[in-house]
């Protein structure tokens, strides 16, 4: 088996169609699809379905996928342990997170990370969405929620809670709401809804059912700006709340919990510098936990 041909193979297979996989790899489509096809002929198995919109692994594709992500793995754990010690992490690892952690926690402690590791390259992707480990799209994810799918190695990071906000400004004008109910009274802030990438992150039923959103952002940062210049009332991180941000608690008895996790790919594990990445935030994470429990202050 020609192992630039699996290569390319596992790009295709990881993304889910050629278009993809092409720009990934920096190979054209055509080419792209006639490597794959050698590589079916060389191992006597059909591994994909062509579609018009992508293309499906079959079940020979999966088996292969298995085996080509293990020896990746292997060749990547071998490649580590020749070229460098663990007292010299080098390399690059991309996080990625949900923008309201990533910019809002994580995008000031990478100095930190940097003067630790020196020789390190890290790339943090704070977005609205969820990462693909097994595409590589991100070598390390923060989760909102413990992830159920994948051949992924997990663990919970830190619980956070969230609330209702609005701008003193906002308040001052519209009246504060007393109750539930009241809400129906005042312009809401809330996610754009065909973007709501996760399950768990569908929560404005659990503040109040008939809620209807005035003004949609598709990011947490993005609506506690909303907010802050007086949009209504949002659904708020309470630790993106800085006490100077102008914004008032609404509602306070009103609170939900949400769980941030950490996961890596498993043939990724082994990796000194996922590894250390890995632990700095944990670490990281469990040194200021304070900033993600609301106290009522």
């Amino acid at each position: 088996m020609n192992w630039d041909d699996a290569r390319l193979f596992l790009a295709v297979g990881r993304h889910g169609q050629f278009l993809a996989a092409s720009r990934t790899v920096g190979v054209n489509q055509a080419t792209l699809s006639r490597r794959v096809s050698a590589l079916e002929a060389d191992v006597g198995s059909k591994l994909l379905v062509r579609r018009t919109n992508g293309c499906e692994l079959t079940a020979a594709g999966r088996k292969l996928i298995t085996a080509l992500e293990q020896a990746e793995s292997n060749i990547m754990d071998g490649l580590e342990g020749v070229s460098h010690q663990d007292s010299d992490v080098s390399g690059t690892v991309r996080i990625g997170a949900p923008d309201g952690f990533g910019i809002g926690f994580l995008a000031a402690r990478l100095g930190k990370l940097d003067a630790q590791y020196p020789n390190l390259k890290i790339e943090l992707v704070p977005v609205p969405r969820s990462f693909s480990l097994s595409q590589r799209e991100a070598d390390i994810a923060v989760m909102v929620g413990r992830p159920e799918k994948g051949r992924l190695v997990a663990r919970k990071l830190v619980d956070y809670s969230l609330g209702l906000y609005a701008a003193t400004s906002y308040l001052d004008q519209a009246g504060r709401p007393q109750s539930r109910q009241d809400l129906a009274d005042h312009r809401l802030i809330g996610f754009v809804e065909d973007l709501i990438y996760a399950p768990s992150l569908d929560y404005t039923h659990e503040f109040f059912r008939a809620w209807r959103s005035n003004v949609a952002v598709s990011s947490a940062t993005g609506q506690v700006e909303a907010a802050k210049g007086g949009a209504g009332i949002a659904i708020l991180h309470d630790y993106l709340v800085q006490p100077d941000s102008g914004l008032d608690p609404v509602l306070p008895e009103l609170k939900i919990n949400r769980s941030y996790w950490l996961a890596i790919h498993e043939s990724q594990r082994n990796l000194a510098r996922i590894t250390a990445v890995n632990d700095f935030l944990v670490d990281t994470v469990k040194q200021e936990r304070h900033l993600f429990a609301w106290d009522g202050a």
